[in-house]
């Protein structure tokens, strides 16, 4: 057959409609999933100030050094296509004032982004992402929350044998004095380091401990671990949502040179794969954590955040191979959760799944420690029943249903809700 003359740029690739199918099954799941959790969508420019991903992902990451495709306006301002979803998603939370909202702000995103790499299994230099934002919420539950989220994307696509990859990379107290430790024994090892990571061990050392160079891969398993040199605030912050996983019973691994490749990130950082030939051949499906400086480094104030993002091509090279496309129906809140107490808001993590796999849609604010508080955001969603969950309540393993309209509570056994719900629901 004759070459055309006309193709797609390397790396770039056209969507045909027999491949649509694949695009709608996960926008479908990640909006079905973003409505249950009550996330608002944004969708942000394609083209940002370049500065943003420079100050926020970071000037000495690979995606700012090598990969950000950029461009200069006749006015002379310099712009990036965006190479990733967050500082875009954090710049329109500074310019529209969200932070005077309640807090935490959700906010989900599912669209283009562009990065010049190398194209091989699983990457293009124009792919395709979803992602899930938390604004302004410091407890460690959410970090679980949304690892959670992007485990139940996974496995309603029908991915199985997925684990979680988990680590802290600590924050501003304890990483300066770990980043000393880690250059003092990279250095002995600097001439075995690959030209790389020889330049990263002046500019990003952390980044040298997810290198994919095996001479460096074998030099990162001798590195001290950032998990042994924790503050006490990051180390209870990590033990809390590794408890809180526990409780989920989503499986993950403690890996302690998962660092991720942006600056912004602090404390959580997470990638889920899938333990199979071709899921470790493709390589991440989700990742994300903590990004807790990044607001007011784009010049807003002190703004706790978590996030994660998916790549929505790796997803579909998976998933042709095993030829599954099925479509989902959008949900809407009838029941609210209200819980007070960390035991309570562990269990809420479990009872939410056990909710979502029976279809019944629910909405919380798992940062809210006051009922007052909750009631009320109940009261404004309009919902039929609301969920009492206190720390009493999930010792004796209860739980208090009150009917909106007329304020009467029942108390009814944990293990009987969803059931008891399902039934007043389709009356």
């Amino acid at each position: 057959m004759k070459r055309p003359k006309f193709q797609t740029p390397l790396g770039m690739h056209d969507i045909l409609p027999r491949e649509q199918k694949y695009f709608e099954k996960i926008y479908n799941i990640t909006k079905n999933i973003a409505d249950f959790y009550n996330f608002g969508k944004i969708s942000t420019p394609i083209l940002e100030q370049a500065e943003i991903f420079e100050k926020g992902t970071g000037e000495s990451t690979d995606i700012v050094q090598k990969e950000m495709y950029t461009l200069r306006t006749k006015g002379g301002d310099l712009l990036a296509l965006r190479p990733e979803g967050t500082p875009g998603v954090v710049r329109a939370y500074i310019e529209h004032g969200m932070a005077s909202l309640p807090q935490p702000v959700k906010l989900w995103y599912f669209g283009p982004f562009f990065r010049h790499e190398r194209p091989q299994a699983g990457r293009y230099r124009e792919f395709n992402s979803f992602g899930y934002e938390i604004l302004g919420e410091q407890n460690p539950i959410i970090d679980t929350q949304i690892i959670q989220i992007s485990y139940n994307i996974l496995k309603e696509l029908k991915f199985k044998n997925l684990i979680v990859e988990i680590n802290s990379i600590g924050d501003s107290q304890c990483r300066p004095y770990y980043k000393k430790l880690l250059v003092s024994y990279l250095k002995r090892k600097e001439s075995l380091l690959c030209q790389n990571c020889k330049k990263r061990l002046k500019q990003n050392p952390l980044r040298i401990l997810d290198c994919k160079n095996e001479a460096c891969q074998k030099i990162a398993q001798g590195a001290p671990q950032m998990v042994d040199h924790l503050c006490d605030e990051c180390k209870y912050h990590f033990k809390e949502v590794l408890e809180s996983l526990d409780e989920t019973e989503i499986p993950y691994s403690l890996n302690p040179y998962l660092v991720r490749g942006l600056d912004y990130y602090t404390k959580t950082v997470f990638e889920i794969y899938e333990d199979t030939p071709e899921g470790r051949k493709i390589g991440a499906l989700a990742g994300g954590g903590r990004y807790d400086n990044l607001v007011k480094l784009l010049r807003g104030r002190d703004t706790f955040c978590c996030g994660a993002s998916g790549g929505v091509e790796r997803i579909i090279d998976i998933l042709k191979i095993r030829k599954t496309a099925d479509s989902y129906k959008t949900i809407s809140n009838k029941v609210f959760l209200a819980q007070l107490g960390t035991m309570a808001k562990r269990r809420t993590l479990k009872l939410m799944d056990e909710f979502k796999k029976q279809g019944v849609p629910i909405a919380e604010t798992l940062g809210k420690n006051s009922l007052k508080a909750q009631l009320r955001i109940a009261d404004r969603l309009g919902v039929d029943y609301t969920l009492i969950l206190g720390q009493k309540e999930a010792i004796e393993e209860v739980i208090i249903l009150r009917e909106m309209k007329t304020g009467k509570q029942t108390t009814i056994k944990l293990n009987k809700i969803v059931k008891e719900l399902k039934k007043r629901l389709k009356k």
